[in-house]
């Protein structure tokens, strides 16, 4: 079993992965939302909302997120479940969980060698912004700036070796 070290070696800075994070991240948007992602420029400021994160355990270990506004994620919850709007509830932090957890499982099985090496923990989601995350990762954490429907979301990986 190789560890995410090794893993890195073998694929050069992790960095290289970005376009991994970003293609699994678009599949999955097409696929559940019925969506086309866009890139989204650096510049603009995420409002906060929700945060979902799943765990990654073995062979890579870290921690996914995506973060987006209120609107955004009810907006993904409502295609998701084909719901009007108006009536997304409790249902959004489940939504939002299976998404992130669904991205994060498409990425690693895009790495060669990781997808059953690697374990993926059940999402965690948190409402609002009066909140800071620390992550023991030991790399600067990937990033991937999308635009859905025009309302911004960030996808972020943090690998700890």
């Amino acid at each position: 079993m190789s560890s995410s070290a090794e893993l890195l070696a073998a694929g050069g800075s992790h960095e290289t992965w970005r376009p991994l994070l970003e293609l699994a991240t678009r599949e999955v948007f097409q696929l559940m939302l019925g969506c086309q992602l866009t890139s989204l420029g650096a510049d603009v400021d995420l409002p906060p909302g929700v945060t979902s994160m799943v765990g990654l355990a073995g062979e890579l270990c870290g921690v996914m997120t995506i973060q987006c506004g209120e609107k955004a994620a009810v907006l993904m919850t409502s295609r998701m479940l084909g719901l009007p709007a108006e009536k997304v509830g409790a249902e959004m932090s489940d939504a939002l969980g299976e998404i992130c957890n669904m991205v994060a499982g498409n990425f690693k099985n895009k790495i060669s060698g990781l997808g059953d090496g690697c374990l993926l923990s059940p999402p965690t989601v948190i409402t609002g912004s009066d909140y800071s995350t620390y992550s023991l990762a030991d790399s600067p954490g990937l990033e991937a700036r999308m635009c859905f429907e025009g309302l911004p979301v960030v996808i972020t990986l943090q690998i700890h070796s």
